[in-house]
C-alpha cells in the first residue's frame, strides 16, 4: 500500500509530537547493522562473533499465527511453513523442509554445546521421513546465507521406531506415534572429534524413551543448526512428487546453548527485511519526490501492519508518518512531495511487532536519501541477472557498497525459477505469491545494503514472474494448449495469475515514481513504465517485454524455426510491422520524452534487454543457434520503431539480460547512425552466451582500433545493424567453488558516470572476482572502460 505525503502533512505529523523517538528500538544501521534481539534469547555479549553464553530460545510461543517465522530464522521453503499457536509446523508432507537459525553457527566443536527442541508429528504416513536436528550445514564457502541452502549435514532425529545420528541407529523403547517428544542432542569435544549424544523424551511425562551416541570428527560439525521436517526424504520440486504418505511434523521450544556457538545478531533478516527509494524532480509544484517502501516477511491478521518512516532534522529523529503493508507484496510505499533535494538525509524505518502478550518490539531499518547529485558527474551501477548457485554475490555486492554510486539499477532477473530450490508454484495466485516471495528475497538478503542508501531502479523481467522467456502480449494470459502442451517458454503470454504478476511489479516497482500513464494493462495487470529526473539527467524506464508480441504469430517454432539456414542469410518471413516489442503507449511515452528536455541536461533509457540479438552461441561455446526469438532484436520493425523513437533523446541505452556484457551501437538506415547500448557484465551467469560472429562467418565491416575478435559492423540473425565495440565472452567454467564459477563465466557488473557538463557519459565492466577500487586495468574485461559523447547517440561519431 502507497502512502501519500507532502511536505505539509508531514510538517503537522511532526507538530503534533507523533513518535519522534523510539525507546528500545533495534537499529540495523549502514555502519553497524545489527539487531539485538534473539526472539527472547537471554545473552551477555552481543560482540561479533563472540561465543554464546546462555540459552537461546526461539520466542515463537509470543509470535501471532503467519508464514514468516521470523527474523532469526530461514524457512526451507518459506510457503511450507506457518507459525501455529506458538510453534512452527509444516504444511506440506515433502522431503528435506528445514528451519535454519541464522543468528547462531557452530564455529567452535572444541566446545561443549546442547540443542533441544520439541516435536510431534501432524500427519503419520507409511513413508514417513522422520524428524531431526541438523548440524555441520555448509556450503563451500561456509557463510550463513549460503549454508541454507546446503544439503548436508549430520541429522540427530527419530524416523519410525528408531533414533538416528547421521549414519548409525538405535531402536526407541516405542514409537513415538502423534505424541510431542523432546530431542536433546549434546556434544562434547574429543580430540579432533565430537562425541554427541541424542535423548529423547516423552513430553507428557519426561520419560526417556531413548538414547543414542556416536563420534564424528570435529569438522564434520562445523555450520549452520536447523531442525527438519522429512529429513530422510530426498526434496523433489513440486508437482513431481504426490507426497501423499509421507509425514509431517511442528517444531517448538527450540533452545541451544554453549561455547561451540557463535552469537551473530545483526544476521537477523527481519522483520524489516531491506529499503528501496527514489528521488525525482516531478517539474510540478510537488517539488522533488521522494520514494520509499519498506519490505517485510509474510505477516498475520493479528500482527501490526503499519510501518513508520522517520527522518533526521537536527539531530533528532522525526516521524513522517505511517503506510500500511500490502497484503500480497508485504510492501509499505511512502511517497513524500517537496523534499528537500539539496541535502542528504538520514531516515530509518520502524515496525512494531505486536506480542501475544500484548508488548511489542521495535524494529529499525536504517539508511541515508542522497542529495541530488548536481555540478558533478553522476555515478550509476548497473547490474542483472542474479544465478543463486553464486548466492549470495558476496564480491559484486561488496564492490557495489564500497564505489558508494548516486544511484543503483537492477535491470531483471533478481531470482530464477531454481532459486532455493523446491520448484515453481503457478497457481493458485496467493501460494504462487509465497512461491515468489520466498525467492524473490534472496535478491534483498544478498544487495540490501547496496540499496539502504542509494536510489534503486529495479526492473522485473521474465525470470521475475517465473517464465523462463516472456513474450506478454500487454498482458494476455497464456494459451491453456501451451501450459498442458509444456511450451511455455515458445509461447506468448503470462503463465501465473494476474495477482501474482501484479505482487511482483509492486515489489520491484511500488517505490518508483509514478507512472507515466497508470491505466492497467490486459486483465488488469499493473504497468509501471515513466520518468525519473535525478541529477540533471532523465531516465526512461520501460517494460520492454509485457507487450512484446509472441512467435506463434508468424508459426515460429522457438528453437527450431530457421536453424538449418546459412548464418549470413536473414528470412523475411519471421518479420512483420505489425508485431509489437515496446507497444503503442510506450512508443509514444518514449517519443515525446526524448523531445521534452526540461529540468535536465542528458537522458538514459533503462529497460530489460539489448534491442539486438548479440549471441551466435548459447548453453555451449560450440553450439550455434542462429535465431533466439527471446531477444529484441526480434522482431526487427519494432525493433527499428524503438530506435527510432528514442533517437532524438540522445541517449544511453542501459540494459542487461542476455549474460554476455557488450557494448554497441544501433543502426536503424545505415550502420552506427543511432544509440548506444551497453548491456551490463550479469552478477552470476546460468545460461551461458557467446557472441563469436568470426567463427561462423558474418559479414564483417570496420573493426574498431583496438582490433578485438568478433567486433566491428555486423548484421545480426535478424538482420539488424549493430556496431559491437566490445564484448566479454566466458570460458566454460565448472569450478566447485561458487565465485570462481562465476568469475569464468563472465559475471560481474557495470559501471556509468555520466557528465553533464562534459556531456559524456564513461562505462565502465567489472569482472567478478575483483576489488573494483584498487585501479587494476585487468578488473574490467576487454574494451572497456569507454567514454561515449552525447552526440554519438545521433550518429555524430567520435569512437572509432
Amino acid at each position: 500500500m502507497t502512502k501519500q505525503f507532502s511536505r505539509r502533512d508531514a510538517l503537522k505529523i511532526l507538530a503534533a509530537g507523533v513518535a519522534t523517538t523510539t525507546a528500545g528500538c533495534i537499529s540495523r544501521g549502514s555502519a553497524l547493522n545489527n539487531n539485538a534481539f534473539n526472539n527472547g534469547a537471554v545473552s551477555n555479549d552481543t560482540t561479533d562473533g563472540a561465543p554464546l553464553a546462555q540459552t537461546v530460545v526461539d520466542g515463537w510461543r509470543q509470535r501471532h499465527n503467519r508464514v514468516w517465522l521470523g527474523g532469526e530464522y530461514w524457512a526451507n521453503p518459506m510457503e511450507d511453513w506457518r507459525l501455529i499457536d506458538g510453534g512452527a509446523e509444516c504444511i506440506d508432507n515433502g522431503g528435506n523442509r528445514s528451519v535454519h537459525l541464522l543468528t547462531h553457527q557452530l564455529v567452535d566443536p572444541k566446545q561443549r554445546f546442547t540443542i533441544t527442541t520439541r516435536l510431534q508429528q501432524l500427519d503419520v504416513g507409511s513413508n514417513d521421513g522422520g524428524a531431526s536436528i541438523r548440524i555441520g550445514v555448509r556450503s563451500e564457502l561456509n557463510e550463513y546465507r549460503s549454508n541454507v541452502f546446503a544439503q548436508n549435514g549430520v541429522d540427530a532425529g527419530v524416523v519410525g521406531d528408531e533414533l538416528v545420528i547421521g549414519n548409525k541407529r538405535g531402536k526407541l523403547n516405542q514409537a513415538i506415534a502423534d505424541q510431542a517428544v523432546e530431542l536433546t542432542l549434546t556434544g562434547t569435544p574429543q580430540v579432533g572429534s565430537s562425541a554427541l549424544k541424542l535423548q529423547v523424551r516423552l513430553v507428557s511425562s519426561n520419560e526417556l524413551i531413548g538414547e543414542l551416541e556416536h563420534l564424528l570428527a570435529a569438522e564434520d560439525i562445523v555450520g549452520n543448526v536447523a531442525v527438519v521436517s522429512n529429513f530422510t526424504i530426498p526434496v523433489v520440486e513440486y508437482g513431481d512428487d504426490a507426497k501423499t504418505s509421507e509425514g509431517r511434523y511442528r517444531f517448538s521450544d527450540w533452545h541451544l546453548s554453549g561455547a561451540a556457538f557463535n552469537n551473530k545478531p545483526e544476521q537477523k533478516f527481519g522483520p524489516i527485511l531491506w529499503t528501496m527509494y527514489t528521488l525525482s524532480d516531478s517539474r510540478s509544484e510537488q517539488g522533488f519526490v521522494m520514494s520509499l517502501s519498506a519490505l517485510t516477511g509474510p505477516m498475520g491478521e493479528q500482527d501490526n501492519h503499519q510501518v513508520e518512516l522517520q527522518v533526521q532534522q537536527d539531530g533528532q529523529w522525526q516521524s513522517v508518518g505511517t503506510a500500511t503493508l500490502d497484503p500480497d507484496a508485504w510492501t509499505a510505499t511512502f511517497r513524500i512531495n517537496n523534499w528537500n533535494e539539496k541535502q542528504q538525509t538520514p531516515y530509518r524505518v520502524v515496525y512494531r511487532e505486536q506480542l501475544v502478550d500484548g508488548s511489542e518490539l521495535p524494529d529499525i531499518y536504517e539508511g541515508v536519501i542522497k542529495a541530488n547529485p548536481v555540478g558533478r558527474p553522476l555515478r550509476m551501477a548497473g547490474l542483472t541477472c542474479q544465478n543463486d548457485y553464486a548466492f549470495p554475490y558476496e564480491p559484486v555486492a561488496n564492490n557495489v557498497v564500497k564505489m558508494d554510486p548516486d544511484l543503483v539499477f537492477f535491470s531483471g532477473d533478481q531470482l530464477y525459477e531454481s532459486h532455493g530450490g523446491f520448484g515453481v508454484v503457478r497457481a493458485p495466485a496467493a501460494p504462487a505469491i509465497l512461491n515468489y516471495l520466498r525467492k524473490f528475497y534472496q535478491f534483498g538478503w544478498a544487495f540490501g545494503d547496496a540499496m539502504r542508501n542509494q536510489p534503486t531502479v529495479c526492473l522485473p523481467d521474465d525470470h521475475d514472474v517465473l517464465q523462463g522467456n516472456l513474450w506478454g502480449e500487454g498482458g494476455s494470459p497464456m494459451p491453456e494448449r501451451a501450459i498442458a502442451e509444456d511450451t511455455v517458454d515458445k509461447t506468448g503470454g503470462y503463465i501465473e495469475p494476474v495477482r501474482m504478476v501484479n505482487a511482483v511489479h509492486r515489489t520491484h516497482t511500488a517505490h518508483h515514481m509514478q507512472p507515466h500513464d497508470p491505466t492497467p494493462a490486459k486483465r488488469g495487470m499493473s504497468v509501471y513504465y515513466g520518468e525519473m529526473i535525478y541529477g540533471d539527467v532523465s531516465f526512461a524506464i520501460v517494460a520492454d517485454r509485457q507487450w512484446k508480441s509472441g512467435p506463434e504469430h508468424l508459426d515460429i517454432i522457438v528453437g527450431t524455426s530457421g536453424n538449418d539456414e546459412q548464418p549470413n542469410h536473414f528470412n523475411p518471413a519471421f518479420d512483420d510491422p505489425s508485431l509489437s516489442l515496446l507497444g503503442d503507449r510506450q512508443e509514444q511515452f518514449l517519443q515525446q520524452w526524448s523531445e521534452d528536455w526540461r529540468g535536465h541536461k542528458m537522458k538514459v533509457l533503462l529497460s530489460q534487454t539489448i534491442f539486438a540479438s548479440l549471441a551466435t552461441h548459447q548453453w555451449k561455446a560450440d553450439y550455434y543457434l542462429k535465431y533466439d526469438f527471446d531477444s529484441n532484436g526480434w522482431p526487427a520493425s519494432a525493433r527499428n520503431r524503438a530506435i527510432e523513437a528514442i533517437k532524438a533523446s540522445k541517449a544511453l541505452h542501459l540494459c542487461g539480460d542476455t549474460h554476455l556484457p557488450s557494448l554497441s551501437q544501433y543502426g536503424v538506415n545505415q550502420q552506427r547512425d543511432s544509440n548506444w547500448a551497453f548491456c551490463t557484465p550479469a552478477i552470476a551467469v546460468g545460461w551461458q552466451r557467446w557472441w563469436l560472429p568470426d567463427s561462423v562467418g558474418l559479414n564483417n565491416q570496420n573493426r574498431p582500433q583496438h582490433g578485438l575478435a568478433n567486433t566491428g559492423e555486423y548484421l545480426d540473425s535478424f538482420g539488424n545493424k549493430n556496431y559491437v565495440y566490445a564484448v566479454g565472452n566466458p570460458v566454460v567454467s565448472e569450478a566447485r567453488n561458487r565465485y570462481v564459477r562465476a568469475h569464468e563465466r563472465s559475471s560481474g557488473f557495470g559501471f556509468v558516470s555520466i557528465d553533464t557538463d562534459a556531456k559524456t557519459y564513461t562505462l565502465e565492466a567489472y569482472k567478478f572476482m575483483v576489488d573494483a577500487t584498487d585501479g587494476k586495468a585487468s578488473n574490467q574485461f576487454d574494451g572497456w572502460p569507454v567514454t561515449i559523447h552525447q552526440q554519438e547517440n545521433t550518429g555524430a561519431n567520435k569512437l572509432s
